[in-house]
């Protein structure tokens, strides 16, 4: 254990990932309350939500997922000393990643009915998961540059003002889903729409802060200035979305695994879709810490190969893997000792309470393989090869489809099954991923491959 952690690696590390963790875990409390208050209004509410929200973060997931290739690029040119390069490849994701943010908010503006339709979504509720996604959509114009400040910001280690940016984004949430849900301070109620008027609102809010923070601070050497980015050709974005292509299609098919999941829960009824997106809704509290850490052990190890010290990548991930795995634990204990207070948070019906606790329980123990496979696939990805990821994830999503086709369709099965089956595929995956990585480690580090003696 000694030779494994790392007081320097940690310290990199949670400099890099506690800003990051805040603004997530302060962005994850504000969405639990919104939850909270459309959970106020029905269980129907609910399953309208999780059906919409679902595939619209599935999208905006892909952005996100498409600029781990400049995360890569950029920080083993940084790492190399190579500031110039960096600057070239972020001016071109600053101004391309708008041009996909445009074609998204289209999408979710006039093409929502039939992605719902596709997905089975029960005709009682497709009216308020297509209102949903209209008054959501806007958050698509502006997650483009949102997205490209946080890759600058990460790869600089200057990740300190995205506190201040969940801070602002969901004080403003709550206090404008409380008026815009229910009807207060002169608002109409609008149910379901108001609650994704307010994220929207709110959003961008945050976005302006970090905005103007990037724009005013002297510390972040790698910034492009306007006229770089105004004259930047679409060559380096490609070569970003080249790198960042399997790491998006990772996103997307676990995305799309997860869609299938909600398919299967709506065939099995509307309240087993609504409790999923109540017990996942709660895991992602703690997914958001780990994925925290994960963004930081992508960043170093993307640094360390830059700067030719292959054993420090598995030495960042190996004390990742210690601090995530560290807080599956914590996560688990609260799980354990409060379900009922947690459930009772997001629904009143006490039939759903008494038997969630369970299902509690099993994402539980869920996150600690899923906490692997974020860990160890973001240093897989550091060593420069992102493709991997994809694969592994193609095969999970696979086994998933499969799987949850035979055990709902076939067998009728509950949901508890679903929920087994989750816990099942990121094992999987896990014990195929970490010893992948060990073994890139392994060659790299050989005196035959590296020169290394």
């Amino acid at each position: 254990m000694k030779r494994m952690l790392c007081y320097e690696y940690i310290k990199k590390i949670l400099v890099i990932a506690v800003p990051l963790m805040l603004s997530s875990l302060i962005s994850q409390l504000q969405m639990l309350i919104d939850r909270i208050f459309i959970g106020r209004l029905s269980l129907e509410s609910m399953s309208a939500v999780g059906n919409a929200t679902t595939p619209m973060w599935t999208t905006l997931n892909v952005m996100y997922s498409l600029t781990t290739g400049a995360t890569i690029l950029v920080s083993q040119a940084y790492g190399a000393g190579d500031n110039a390069k960096g600057r070239t490849v972020l001016a071109s994701l600053f101004k391309y990643n708008n041009v996909a943010g445009l074609f998204l908010f289209l999408f979710w503006t006039f093409c929502s009915q039939t992605a719902f339709s596709l997905m089975g979504v029960d005709e009682s509720i497709i009216g308020m998961s297509i209102d949903y996604a209209k008054y959501f959509a806007p958050i698509f114009l502006f997650e483009g540059i949102g997205v490209s400040i946080t890759c600058l910001l990460s790869v600089s280690q200057k990740t300190q003002i995205m506190i201040w940016y969940g801070l602002s984004r969901s004080l403003a949430n709550v206090i404008l889903d409380y008026a815009m849900i229910f009807g207060h301070f002169g608002f109409p109620a609008m149910g379901v729409k108001g609650a994704a008027l307010a994220t929207a609102i709110a959003e961008l809010l945050g976005h302006i802060i970090v905005f103007i923070y990037a724009l005013r601070s002297k510390e972040l050497k790698l910034r492009p200035g306007l006229s770089e980015i105004l004259s930047s050709g679409i060559g380096p974005y490609i070569g970003t979305i080249k790198l960042g292509a399997p790491a998006a299609g990772e996103e997307f098919a676990w995305n799309i695994g997860n869609l299938y999941l909600i398919i299967m829960l709506n065939r099995i009824s509307v309240e087993a879709a609504g409790i999923h997106s109540i017990i996942f809704g709660v895991e992602l509290i703690a997914v958001v810490v780990v994925e925290s850490i994960a963004v930081a052990t992508l960043t170093l190890s993307g640094f360390e190969t830059g700067s030719g010290n292959v054993k420090g990548v598995w030495s960042v991930v190996l004390n990742s893997a210690v601090l995530s795995w560290g807080i599956s634990l914590i996560n688990l204990l609260i799980f354990l000792l409060f379900p009922t207070q947690i459930l009772g948070l997001f629904t009143r019906d006490e039939a759903v309470i008494a038997s969630a606790g369970l299902y509690l329980l099993i994402v539980g123990i869920d996150l600690f393989p899923k906490a692997g496979n974020m860990t160890f696939g973001a240093g897989i990805k550091g060593y420069g090869e992102p493709a991997w990821m994809l694969k592994t994830q193609l095969f999970g999503t696979a086994f998933v489809v499969i799987c949850s086709t035979v055990l709902v369709m076939v067998l009728h099965m509950g949901i508890i099954s679903i929920f087994c089956l989750v816990v099942a595929d990121e094992t999987v995956r896990f014990i195929i991923n970490s010893r992948k990585l060990y073994l890139i480690k392994k060659e790299k580090t050989a005196p035959d491959t590296a020169g290394i003696s």
